[in-house]
């Protein structure tokens, strides 16, 4: 059984990753916008692609500075922010329950309830637990996310003015379903990423600390403790490793949450196909263009 002061450090840690979560969605959401705005095109975006796909009118963004220009000069600095409203809201009960069940797996794992033991249990572990608690986020804060990806992804004229418009146009048009449109993907996205997300931050971790003690045994100064730098880094390294495997998982996800609604692009029916077709995608033209505004994003949102 869990001590008080235990449950109290859980919450406490909740709350703290809810409301940081909240600000770097808040400053990092023109990051997100532009990468949302790429995911979702089908155009390739330079003109080598075009002529090796046999594909005619070119793409409306091309670069980071160019859609950045565009979103600017057509729907001014609001652009930029457009879905922060459902990202802000889903923040909260997905940091919630992420934070609660990797808590309670981790303490199922180490067989204590105290953070500092959850440490050492084994990266297999780590890594499950991580995923766990990814896919039981997902599941409760999804049409949040859905939401999210509609309104940034939508230019100038907006199809929908505000979340309420949209959340009543895909009850409307497909139901209670339509909110967990591309649930799949996500999931067989969530599953990886979160947990090399969790697993290779709490392997960078150990390697951080082991270094530390390496450096105080020989150096009476260093501090063998963790420093606040040290678990940023940390984060930023995992979070960018989890991004670079899983980023085609991703775009896979985004295409089909905007699936079917007005003014949508076609990708087709089945995940796989569309993840086969992108994973076919020319090097400098997925990861140079529509994988960088993740990794830019990644630098701001470490864990």
């Amino acid at each position: 059984m869990e001590e008080p002061g235990q449950i109290k450090r859980a919450l406490i840690d909740a709350s703290a990753g809810a409301i940081s979560g909240a600000i770097s969605r808040t400053v990092t959401s023109p990051l997100d916008v532009i990468k949302i705005r790429f995911q979702v095109q089908l155009e390739p975006t330079t003109q080598w692609a075009l002529l090796r796909r046999d594909v005619y009118s070119p793409a409306k963004y091309t670069g980071m500075l160019q859609a950045t220009k565009d979103i600017f000069r057509e729907e001014g600095l609001p652009g930029f922010w457009r879905g922060n409203v459902p990202a802000l809201l889903m923040v909260m009960p997905y940091t919630a329950i992420q934070f609660t069940v990797l808590h309670k797996l981790k303490t199922l794992a180490s067989g204590s309830s105290k953070s500092e033991d959850h440490i050492n249990i084994s990266p297999y572990l780590s890594y499950a637990s991580g995923a766990l608690a990814g896919c039981a986020a997902t599941v409760g804060s999804y049409p949040f996310d859905l939401l999210r990806t509609i309104l940034a992804s939508q230019g100038e004229p907006k199809v929908y003015p505000n979340m309420r418009s949209a959340l009543v146009d895909i009850l409307e048009t497909r139901g209670i379903r339509g909110l967990y449109a591309g649930l799949t993907p996500t999931l067989v996205e969530i599953v990886p990423y979160a947990g090399l997300q969790f697993g290779t931050y709490d392997t960078f971790k150990r390697w951080t600390m082991a270094w530390n003690r390496y450096r105080s045994h020989y150096d009476t100064q260093a501090e063998d403790a963790i420093s606040s730098f040290q678990l940023f880094l940390c984060g930023l390294a995992a979070g960018t490793c989890a991004k670079a495997v899983c980023h085609p998982l991703d775009v896979v996800k985004k295409r089909f949450q905007v699936e079917g609604l007005q003014r949508d692009p076609r990708y087709g029916l089945e995940w796989s196909n569309m993840l086969t077709e992108i994973c076919m995608m020319p090097f400098d033209e997925f990861y140079m263009q529509k994988a960088g505004p993740v990794f830019t994003r990644a630098l701001f949102r470490p864990l």
